[in-house]
């Protein structure tokens, strides 16, 4: 068999030997595009065990705090990067809302009292928001980041919890399509079932984190989750009732 010696990368244009390049690790047997090649690649970067996705997600249920501190510590290549993260699994709950065509469920009474409110108005944006629920989930990512940054603003920059957020907000996403397929499969009435599990994951997600004062920091976590989920649900209320409105004129 005749060695054919190093060949030049098509990428970076050094000279390499082997199946990979040690400069820029693109493979050297590229040629044209195929859809075997393609169809591969997205596996191996999705499914092989040293990819990015499943090391990531492996870290967030079994040390998320570990994540956390080696991602802001600048230890990112071996991890799916954050705002990716959040995008997939967005992305993933809304395909699979589509295709078990699951009809929103979260039933909140009317309060009647409302001053200069149109009732029915509010009506139609409280559907409206219930409907588009992961489609405005970017407002609790910053609404998250914010308050991690008012409990533990010493620690770490607004930039830093936002990266966090988006993690946990990816994860978030991962828990709600489970619960989406549990709700229409086997028990309707287990509506706010990932959000009490994500309530939870938030706060040992949190402890993780910090590794101290774990008393202190599970209840200062817990207020935290608390008050962003409600300034997100305002926000998105608020935001859903302007739309509706808007549409209405």
């Amino acid at each position: 068999m005749v060695d054919s010696g190093p060949i030049s990368c098509k990428n970076c244009g050094e000279r390499a030997e082997g199946s990979f390049c040690k400069v820029c690790g693109q493979r050297t047997s590229i040629g044209r595009v195929t859809f075997k090649e393609t169809f591969h690649d997205f596996t191996n970067i999705l499914f092989s065990i040293g990819a990015p996705l499943p090391v990531t997600l492996g870290k967030l249920i079994s040390n998320p705090g570990f994540l956390f501190r080696e991602y802001l510590a600048g230890k990112r290549k071996k991890y799916y990067k954050p705002i990716s993260f959040f995008v997939l699994f967005t992305l993933t709950y809304l395909f699979i809302k589509w295709v078990i065509q699951f009809e929103d469920y979260m039933e909140v009474a009317v309060v009647s009292n409302l001053p200069r409110i149109d009732l029915e108005l509010f009506s139609r944006a409280r559907e409206y928001m219930f409907e588009n629920i992961k489609s405005m989930a970017l407002i609790l990512v910053f609404t998250m980041a914010i308050f991690l940054k008012l409990f533990f603003r010493k620690q770490y920059t607004l930039a830093e919890y936002v990266a966090i957020s988006f993690y946990l907000n990816g994860f978030y996403s991962l828990l709600a399509t489970l619960n989406l397929v549990f709700i229409k499969y086997a028990n309707p009435a287990v509506q706010y079932l990932a959000l009490m599990v994500m309530c939870a994951y938030f706060v040992y997600a949190i402890v993780s984190f910090f590794q101290k004062q774990k008393l202190k920091v599970v209840l200062k976590s817990f207020l935290a989750f608390s008050m962003a989920y409600a300034g997100y649900l305002f926000l998105a209320l608020n935001i859903s009732y302007f739309i509706v409105m808007i549409k209405q004129v």
